[in-house]
């Protein structure tokens, strides 16, 4: 991890930790034997170091949290209570995860964000294909993932935000053609998403990198891994979230090993798309 990356999930930290305590920064600063405007300095936005040894030392003896947790070095927080998640959680497919996977969005921002869709990118996705999703669900689920998909694309366009998307190309090959799941969907349906896709990709590109492999030679189930803060695994109707840093890197792994055998990659997505479009009917 680069210093200022540790220096920003560092402050983030603290700041969980001066939420829990519920004081005030005064009222903080004394706990820790520091000057209120030394920790408004380390919690400066335009701070690029990290605090002296014995003030990350007095932090985690005075408020039970372990120093690697508050360095990065580790997901696992408290020494008495846990401040994070358990390593592994399990949430069902419910409205409470939609919300959570936008709050885990906005938590990772500064870091890759690196993203297998189960379909086709959410914030990519016309209202039309979300109805064609959820509509089995009833409609408040299809204005929830319509909501949701417009505000990551929000996220998206913020500056810095820095999103990789890989997913075979098979998976855009039955869809253009109206077939797997993508059946029933009409072609008009389909040909303004792959022209949506187009335009968007277009737009967000580079910090929206779209990479494709052969679903031939290599599988993968959705996922999404937000950066080193956690990741969240979606099995059908149920998320597995994992907050576990050994655990983060293994599936890191995975995401780029699936990078390194790409056969389309961002440079060459308009094309693919633009191919695509011409085989839609």
């Amino acid at each position: 991890m680069k210093l200022q990356e540790r220096v920003t999930l560092f402050q983030d930290r603290l700041q969980q930790v001066i939420a829990r305590t519920g004081l005030n920064r005064s009222a903080f600063s004394a706990s820790i034997a520091v000057d209120r405007s030394t920790l408004s300095q380390l919690l400066a936005p335009d701070n690029v170091r990290l605090p002296r040894a014995d003030t990350i030392a007095s932090i985690a003896e005075v408020h039970q949290v372990s120093i690697d947790w508050l360095l990065g070095l580790t997901q696992q927080g408290s020494l008495e209570a846990n401040i994070m998640p358990e390593q592994f959680a399990v949430d069902d497919y419910s409205t409470s995860i939609f919300d959570k996977n936008l709050e885990w969005h906005r938590e990772a921002s500064g870091y890759k964000v690196r993203y297998i869709p189960t379909t086709l990118p959410d914030l990519l996705k016309t209202e039309a294909i979300a109805e064609h999703e959820f509509n089995r669900y009833g409609s408040g689920k299809v204005d929830q993932s319509v909501r949701d998909n417009h505000l990551r694309l929000l996220q998206q366009r913020h500056p810095g935000s820095e999103l990789e998307t890989c997913m075979p190309i098979q998976s855009l090959e039955l869809f253009a053609l109206g077939q797997g799941v993508w059946q029933g969907l009409a072609a008009s349906h389909r040909r303004t998403q792959l022209e949506r896709m187009i335009d968007l990709n277009d737009e967000l590109y580079p910090g929206f990198r779209w990479f494709l492999f052969d679903g031939k030679q290599s599988y993968s189930s959705s996922m999404t891994i937000f950066g080193p803060m956690r990741a969240s695994l979606f099995l059908g109707h149920l998320y597995v979230l994992v907050n576990s840093l050994e655990h983060i890197r293994k599936l890191i792994e995975r995401f780029d090993d699936l990078i390194r055998i790409a056969i389309v990659h961002p440079h060459e997505i308009q094309k693919t798309l633009t191919a695509l479009l011409k085989q839609c009917r």
